[in-house]
């Protein structure tokens, strides 16, 4: 029995692009439909902006302008046509809502959940705390009800993130990212061969796994 493809994902947590990319490759796999191959997922750790303060008081357009030296308007048209995108992908941004903050702790907080077996399902929770519920998802108190949402112990989440236990995996993920070369995110690593750059159409992550299905069977004849 061949094992399954490993799809290795760096993304941000702050990055609407890699839940809009979360969604397109769920789409792709779905697509495949009876002849989709089996897949394992991992995402790893990858910090978009580094210098975004701990808690940034102001709107997320506010922040967006500061940091790009862009015009408010013009990064009102940018949030609205990423709004749209991401509706076509079924989401429902709420950038009004978006607490811009440091990203770190909640990666620390999908290394305790990978090791749980739960990472899939904590990322798809912070990304749509973050997106659409307007969650602060650097607060301990706060990624510790969503860790005890996916059945994880409290007091072990509590430990974990105020020890900071996991922070050395994480900056090992961001430095695994350095070494790639991998400047922007989502970026997709298929059996550590194909790399995917940014939130492609759900045709082109279906194409990929069948590329790489059709070279595995091509090898194993």
């Amino acid at each position: 029995m061949t094992s399954p493809i490993k799809i290795d994902i760096w993304s941000d947590i702050a990055c609407p692009w890699c839940y809009i990319g979360k969604r397109h490759l769920e789409a792709g796999i779905a697509a495949l439909g009876d002849d989709a191959p089996k897949v394992e997922v991992e995402y790893h750790s990858f910090e978009l902006s580094p210098d975004t303060p701990l808690d940034f008081e102001g709107s997320t357009t506010e922040y967006l302008s500061k940091a790009k030296g862009l015009p408010l308007e013009r990064v009102e048209q940018m949030l609205e046509h990423v709004t749209g995108v991401a509706a076509q992908a079924g989401l429902d941004f709420h950038f009004e809502t978006v607490a811009h903050v440091k990203t770190l702790k909640g990666h620390e907080l999908l290394h305790l959940a990978k090791a749980h077996g739960t990472q899939l399902e904590m990322k798809e929770r912070l990304l749509k705390a973050y997106f659409t519920d307007g969650g602060r998802v650097n607060r301990i108190d706060e990624l510790v009800g969503w860790a005890e949402e996916l059945g994880i112990d409290g007091g072990e989440a509590r430990e974990a993130l105020e020890s900071g236990r996991y922070a050395d995996d994480v900056q090992a993920d961001i430095a695994q990212a350095r070494a790639y070369g991998i400047q922007g995110v989502p970026f997709f690593v298929f059996d550590g061969r194909y790399g995917v750059s940014g939130a492609q159409p759900a045709e082109v992550f279906a194409q990929v796994l069948q590329q790489v299905d059709g070279e595995r069977d091509g090898a194993a004849a």
